[in-house]
């Protein structure tokens, strides 16, 4: 008979096998990036599939307990990850309605709208011949909203489209944090009747949060102590996300391993002094003080609504409790594999959050900073342990955020040394024992004065510090060299056997080649040029090795919102900026560029109401650099159109034998005008290299006398998916393909970049790099895709 002793010993046996925690987490980790890459596709997913069960039948054979669980966890990552990836919404049912019924998460509600996750338990087409979609997470947003609350039932008519956003070059791929936050469609909510089922159920939470609010200290306090003892960070708002982000103290405000660690420490602490009263000889043996804090650990987990970051810390400290118990546990390596499989396993789509590999990355530094080191006794002894232990980390962790994030904060690691211990030893513990006089608003208010107090110190402390020295966000050619540079440094004081004379030398060097490095740049006669996935919209920029161009600067949405704000780290400088016309799609992004970056010269047509000091653009306007004209075909000298979008500046590009035309909004009849000066010039018969397509693919432009006259080999359309316009429209499209162009769209390649060089012309679409597409058009009302 197999007795509990005997069964955790041969668990214990199990887990210090080398060999055997480690697969299962690589197990878990390709089960995962399987199912991305087969998610849809039956032939790739009977093959794994098939694979897998074989490698499970070999593993019961040969009795192998970790070898059935690792086949088991590639399985189950791979399965989940696929439905994930095969329940997103279809492009065929992208704007059409549905009658939805589930309940609403992670509710987000400003002035204008709210958003929130909605959990699909029903659906109902609205049109007769859809068919519901598979997604069964969604994103929604409803304007002018009634009030709502987190785990209520409605029923309601949501307008569905597919989970992307914006996809440009060196920016955030909202497309990408869809993805890993499971969410499988977005959609906005349409006054169809909606309905409330049921009221939300009982929230703990809910009910702390709302005793919050009627506490009487500062509103920073009461933010900051949401976010850090009930783990509701929405309620940060976008300064405070500015000024965690700026000082690198973000960790620090949400519910991490920073804060479940130090729940399951204490509670280690109370229940191993309660032992040793209830058991004086034998309480140092004793294991339910460790369950315990376990069990701690996964219960503020759950008061912070078991988000994946809470779920990881919970799971590695609970690990990291196994291992220090010292009771049949696995070693520090074995449990750090062991924690990476269980995360993924529960989390299939963890190894696209950064946060995994950030946490797993500092813990690894950890185990190697304190191997083989004997435990720090005193105070002094301690504070010289925190110390090593973020000289350790800083420069290993600054490098993963600036992969990661792409942004990096020089004070990080020196406000970290006053804020983790703040944040940690005080403020935590100071939030919790307010919430133990919840019950009496005055009295809790009373005790979370001292919280309050240090919250907006430290938020001050923060804020000169931001001023002092600020975030930095390098360009992103410098992201990779300068964080192997860091990562070298740290591992140069992290790995053992490394001598004080080749640190003394080494790590010097690394900052002088970091110091030497320069920024690539074009060869003469060359010229990139990059149309930007802005939406409904226009911004294309153009370089040569001397001159930084753009032509328009996107749209400006109700909300305010512009996609120019997005696109490149403050403090840019562009030599020209090119507004063709006055329309919101195409100079919406002026007070973006005016506020953040640098022009040296403005542009734009004649008749124009635009807050610029501007020269006007006219048909034999321009200018040459260093071999490259840039010259305007329209609007004809003194000439002010009626129709704003006759107005449009229409640039001609020209370098060596490259040329690039861009004709913004202009009609038919103004394309007759300068067909005629576009023949003319010394290059007139050839066709062009690139062609932005009028009016993003409007019928009223790129006439049949346009197409003929130019033959352009590259043709690209910026327009928005799914946009009111039919924007492009079929017909101009075949025009395009018909004279042999390749045709290509930002709504579904996301920015497009054209490098010309004197003997090639390569194209790269954002979206899909290694790009080849079936056919030119996806039929008349999905528009255009990429040509094959």
């Amino acid at each position: 008979m197999l007795t509990a002793t005997d069964a955790a010993r041969r668990v214990s046996a199990l887990a210090r096998r080398p060999g055997w925690a480690m697969p299962l987490a690589l197990a878990a980790v390709a089960g995962s990036l399987v199912g991305y890459r087969t998610g849809g596709e039956s032939l790739s997913e009977i093959l794994s599939v098939t694979i897998a069960a074989l490698l499970l039948a070999v593993a019961l054979w040969r009795r192998s307990l970790w070898g059935v669980l690792a086949v088991l966890a590639f399985l189950s990552c791979a399965h989940q990850v696929g439905q994930q990836r095969a329940g997103g919404l279809p492009e065929s049912l992208a704007g059409h309605d549905f009658r939805l019924t589930g309940r609403i998460h992670a509710l987000d509600v400003d002035p204008r709208r709210a958003r929130f996750r909605f959990e699909v338990e029903a659906c109902e087409p609205r049109a007769s011949g859809d068919v519901c979609p598979g997604s069964t997470r969604l994103r929604l947003s409803w304007y002018d909203a009634p009030a709502l609350q987190e785990g209520e039932r409605w029923q309601l008519t949501a307008r569905l489209r597919q989970p992307l956003g914006f996809a440009n070059p060196d920016t955030f791929d909202y497309g990408g944090w869809l993805w890993r936050e499971g969410i499988q469609a977005l959609g906005y909510i349409r006054d169809d009747s909606p309905e409330k089922l049921t009221t939300a159920s009982f929230s703990p939470r809910q009910a702390a949060l709302d005793q919050l609010d009627a506490a009487d200290i500062s509103p920073l306090g009461r933010r900051w102590l949401a976010a850090l003892t009930l783990g509701a960070d929405e309620r940060l708002d976008d300064d405070d996300w500015d000024l965690l982000n700026a000082t690198g103290t973000t960790h620090l405000m949400v519910i991490s391993g920073l804060h479940i660690g130090l729940v399951a420490a204490l509670c280690l602490w109370l229940l191993r002094r309660v032992a040793r009263v209830l058991q004086p000889l034998s309480w140092r043996m004793t294991a339910w003080p460790w369950l315990g804090a376990g069990l701690a650990a996964f219960a503020y987990a759950g008061l912070a609504g078991f988000g994946p970051p809470a779920v990881r810390a919970a799971i590695m400290a609970a690990i990291g409790l196994w291992a220090a118990s010292g009771r049949h546990a696995p070693g520090w390596w074995q449990a750090w594999w062991l924690a990476l499989g269980l995360v993924v396993v529960t989390d299939p789509l963890a190894p696209w959050r950064p946060g995994l590999w950030l946490s797993f990355a500092a813990v690894a530094v950890l185990i190697l900073a304190w191997s083989g080191r004997p435990r720090p006794s005193g105070r002094r002894g301690w504070c010289l342990a925190l110390l090593r232990s973020q000289w350790l980390l800083a420069p290993i962790m600054a490098a993963s955020v600036l992969l990661a994030f792409g942004r990096l904060s020089p004070l990080a690691p020196l406000i970290n040394l006053v804020a983790v211990p703040l944040v940690s030893s005080l403020m935590v513990p100071l939030g919790f024992v307010g919430w133990l006089f919840a019950i009496w608003p005055p009295l809790a208010s009373w005790a979370w004065w001292p919280f309050d107090q240090l919250a907006n110190g430290l938020a001050d402390l923060l804020a000169q510090a931001a001023d002092s020295l600020p975030l930095w966000t390098p360009s992103p050619w410098w992201c990779w060299p300068v964080a192997v540079a860091l990562l070298l440094w740290g591992l140069l004081w992290l790995l053992p056997g490394v001598t004080r004379m080749t640190r003394a030398w080494a790590c010097p060097s690394l900052l002088i080649l970091v110091l030497l490095l320069r920024p690539p740049s074009l060869d003469r006669g060359e010229l990139m040029v990059t149309v930007y996935d802005v939406g409904q919209g226009q911004l294309v920029e153009l370089k040569t090795r001397d001159r930084r161009v753009l032509v328009d600067t996107g749209p400006r949405f109700g909300s305010g919102f512009m996609p120019a704000s997005l696109l490149w780290p403050a403090g840019q400088r562009f030599d020209d900026v090119i507004v063709t016309h006055s329309d919101n799609d195409h100079s919406g992004g002026i007070a973006a560029l005016r506020q953040d970056h640098r022009v040296e010269r403005w542009w734009a047509p004649r008749g124009n109401d635009l807050p610029l000091p501007s020269r006007p653009c006219e048909a034999g306007g321009g200018w040459r650099d260093d071999g490259t004209s840039w010259r305007f075909l329209s609007p004809p000298a003194g000439d002010i159109a009626s129709n704003a979008n006759d107005r449009s500046c229409v640039l001609l590009v020209t370098l060596g034998a490259r040329r690039v035309l861009i004709t913004g909004d202009a009609g038919m009849e103004r394309e007759r005008g300068f067909i005629k000066a576009l023949e003319s010039g010394p290059a007139g018969s050839r066709p062009l290299d690139v062609l932005v397509a009028g009016h993003h693919g409007s019928a009223t432009s790129s006439s049949e006398a346009l197409v003929a006259a130019t033959r352009p080999a590259e043709v690209i359309f910026s327009s928005g998916r799914g946009n009111p316009f039919g924007h492009p429209a079929p017909s101009v499209v075949q025009r395009f393909v018909d004279a042999g162009s390749r045709v290509w769209n930002t709504a579904y390649d996301g920015a497009v970049r054209v490098a010309l060089t004197p003997a090639s012309v390569t194209v790269r679409a954002q979206r899909y790099p290694g790009w080849s597409r079936r056919s030119a058009v996806d039929g008349a009302d999905d528009g255009v895709e990429s040509s094959p």
